[in-house]
């Protein structure tokens, strides 16, 4: 039999826990809306970059003005978020070659930024 205080606590953690999973995924949905062109990953590279963000977001405004507490869950909260999230989103794409492409000496830089799409059986056929 579990005391308690101890299923009381673990309540409030499992709360805490879904309310920044969801809130996370939608600040990672903001941020990816917001940056554009395309993201990698998925679901939990949303859900992480939501957090992320938040964190980054929410750290930075608290650092800079002297006595305001932010919550994560609010509409300040959630607007630093969303920019913590294009922050990291703008880095991850700098830090992997897809704003700044270096060509090697003699190549025509442009053939990097242009991306050809494969045709499908379909495409062919019509």
């Amino acid at each position: 039999m579990v005391s308690p205080e101890i299923q009381e606590v673990l309540e409030k953690s499992a709360q805490e826990v879904l309310v920044w999973v969801g809130f996370g995924t939608l600040v990672g949905l903001a941020g990816k809306a917001l940056m554009p062109g395309r993201d990698p990953g998925g679901a939990v590279a949303t859900l992480m970059t939501g957090i992320a963000g938040c964190i980054i977001g929410c750290g930075t405004l608290m650092f800079f003005t002297n006595g305001t507490r932010i919550t994560p869950v609010s509409l300040p909260g959630f607007l630093c978020g969303t920019g913590g999230a294009f922050v990291l989103l703008f880095f991850y794409r700098l830090l992997s070659g897809s704003i700044i492409v270096e060509a090697e000496p003699g190549e025509s830089w442009t053939h990097k930024l242009r991306r050809r799409r494969r045709r499908t059986e379909m495409a062919r056929d019509i």
